[in-house]
């Protein structure tokens, strides 16, 4: 961006913070060791199966629909994010979404689970559990000038745009007050599945590490009915570039983010081939 760009950017982002965002808690001193940030991609299913001793015995973080798989169980997460309104607000009778509830329902250890704060409500009646302590964060997204992005960030009161659910979930680790985070299962590689029928109809094939339900797959195909190739590219474009935004910010606080995902797309991070 240039300068303009960015005070544009700096004062949109002033505006929406000033409409959307509530009060969260501020970033923690960098203090801890190492989180383990888990993505849903299909390689977690060989790094869980390689690194299931490094994986129980470290903080570990959750997202979207993780809870559905029987090593759930065994992982025992720390943390576990849900961004997505569809976890809130879909039906609970609905194939993955009723096997997350019940899942959810049966954590009986320590475990915090980041909700948006706009969701919060949703969040307490439905996965109010024995081992769950509900906290919340803003869905928010900041750009403009770094000075101004790394305030908000630190404040927990925006992020770099949350165009997925991996973004809100290494900011919060970030925030945690964690010296190191290490991501797995990001493969983000939807660039390979990508097509476009005869018909000009966008098919997006997302495969995960767990077995979804056929509920879900007609679901997912749904919600992408009427949208172009090109809006779907843009927005893969924006969380990739707000991965490099977390690099910047984490790199302001002196905290290492390292992908340890096999054959990611993502290229914002150092990778390391081993946890």
């Amino acid at each position: 961006m240039n300068t303009a760009d960015k005070i544009f950017a700096t004062l949109k982002s002033i505006v929406k913070i000033a409409l959307q965002s509530k009060v969260c808690p501020k970033a923690k001193k960098v203090s801890k060791g190492r989180i383990i940030i888990m993505g849903n991609g299909p390689s977690l299913n060989r790094t869980i199966a390689d690194n299931i001793g490094t994986l129980q015995r470290s903080d570990t973080m959750a997202v979207n629909f993780a809870a559905i798989a029987p090593v759930f169980f065994t992982i025992r997460p720390r943390y576990y994010v849900l961004a997505d309104p569809h976890f809130f607000t879909g039906d609970d009778c609905e194939g993955n979404l009723r096997l997350l509830l019940e899942a959810l329902a049966k954590v009986d250890w320590p475990m915090t689970l980041f909700v948006p704060a706009k969701m919060r409500a949703h969040a307490t009646a439905r996965y109010t559990g024995r081992g769950i302590d509900i906290r919340t964060f803003n869905a928010v997204g900041a750009e403009g000038f770094s000075t101004f992005c790394n305030f908000v960030y630190r404040r927990g009161l925006a992020m770099p745009r949350p165009r997925n659910v991996l973004i809100p979930a290494i900011m919060l680790a970030l925030n945690e007050g964690y010296a190191e985070v290490d991501i797995v299962g990001a493969d983000h590689s939807w660039m390979k599945t990508i097509s476009v029928t005869d018909d000009n109809e966008v098919v997006s094939v997302q495969p995960h590490f767990y077995a979804d339900t056929q509920s879900e797959k007609n679901r997912i195909r749904h919600e992408y009915t009427g949208y172009r190739l090109h809006q779907i590219v843009e927005s893969f474009a924006i969380a990739f570039k707000s991965y490099h935004d977390i690099a910047r910010y984490a790199a302001s606080r002196g905290i290492k983010v390292y992908n340890a995902t096999p054959g990611s797309f993502i290229d914002a991070f150092p990778r390391i081939v081993t946890l």
